[in-house]
């Protein structure tokens, strides 16, 4: 495994941010509060995310990588969709 937090920090947490984001999104496109093609770009985008923190992590011998911490903000926005999906459907569900 190539986390190791005491020699180069900033690569083992972008990983484990990867790693994250990924599985969020993958469970967050189970929930049927959104419409089929918001989960499915969810569930895309959670694969691709979570495939890149695995092979960095395991499969990575060095070099270069791409550290890309905008990314980071496509997970937010669709976290925020989510719950906001949720809580419309939690108003529409009580009418």
């Amino acid at each position: 495994m190539n986390l190791d937090f005491s020699a180069d920090p900033l690569f083992s947490w972008y990983v484990i941010l990867l790693l994250v984001s990924g599985i969020a999104l993958i469970a967050m496109s189970y929930f049927k509060t959104q419409s089929a093609g918001m989960r499915a770009f969810d569930a895309i985008v959670g694969v691709l995310f979570f495939g890149y923190g695995f092979y960095l992590a395991f499969f990575f011998e060095g070099g270069t990588y791409f550290l890309v911490f905008k990314a980071f903000i496509l997970p937010v926005i669709l976290v925020f969709q989510f719950f906001k999906s949720l809580w419309a459907s939690n108003n529409a569900s009580r009418l």
